[in-house]
């Protein structure tokens, strides 16, 4: 403190601390890669555009999670890869709608497969609809099921890959209404409720729809094993 004359007495005058007067240094921000999913989602809701470091990063998470979706729906067809990127573009565009980013991987799934059923429809306006006894394309060593990590032998795995291509072609056979709801009940684990609102039928037709799918797949798939 210091003492300074007033009305002929000295009267104590109270001093900042020191570390008062220091400038305070700003937070470092985190960056993009180190925010979990839901600080990456809100940091893209800030500002009149999605940060770009943040929306680059959320797209490297979740771009195998699109080709996933998009390579179960539509397994024939050869611009699956424009179909990702318009979903981003979408989502680019409205991500500030999302209201609650804990629920952003149905949101992303929603679009991807309204994406889906838009473009199906062009198609069929155009006289080329999705071609069921098409050729299915397989893209060499990929392998989108999830294998056993126990490291089989090579007669092993073999056998496994050749199932799950088995699968797969099962899936893609599937009529398409089928396919959507098994892909999106069984692949991405979404709720029924959930599948009604994007498909926009019925929750009972829901159920149907997936329990028929269970079957012909088990029926097909059972075909296979009792064939080997």
């Amino acid at each position: 403190m210091s003492l300074t004359p007033q009305s002929g007495t000295f009267q104590a005058q109270s001093m900042p601390p020191a570390w008062a007067a220091e400038t305070a240094t700003p937070a470092t921000p985190l960056r993009a890669d180190k925010l979990s999913n839901y600080d990456l989602i809100l940091q893209c809701q800030t500002g009149v555009r999605p940060d770009k470091a943040a929306f680059a990063e959320l797209l490297r998470r979740y771009q195998s999670h699109i080709d996933k979706i998009l390579y179960h729906l539509a397994p024939d067809w050869s611009d699956r890869s424009d179909l990702a990127q318009e979903v981003w573009i979408r989502v680019y565009r409205n991500i500030r709608r999302l209201q609650d980013p804990s629920k952003f991987r149905g949101w992303l799934s929603r679009i991807a497969t309204n994406l889906f059923y838009d473009e199906l429809r062009k198609r069929k306006r155009n006289n080329n609809p999705l071609s069921l006894d098409a050729p299915r394309t397989m893209e060499d060593g990929e392998m989108d099921w999830e294998i056993p990590s126990d490291d089989p032998g090579p007669a092993e795995a073999l056998v496994t890959r050749e199932f799950y291509d088995q699968l797969h072609d099962a899936i893609a056979d599937l009529p398409e209404v089928f396919r959507t709801t098994i892909v999106l009940r069984e692949i991405e684990g979404m709720a029924y409720e959930e599948i009604a609102e994007i498909t926009g039928v019925s929750l009972g037709t829901v159920k149907s729809r997936i329990a028929r799918a269970r079957q012909r797949l088990q029926t097909q798939l059972q075909n296979y094993l009792d064939g080997r």
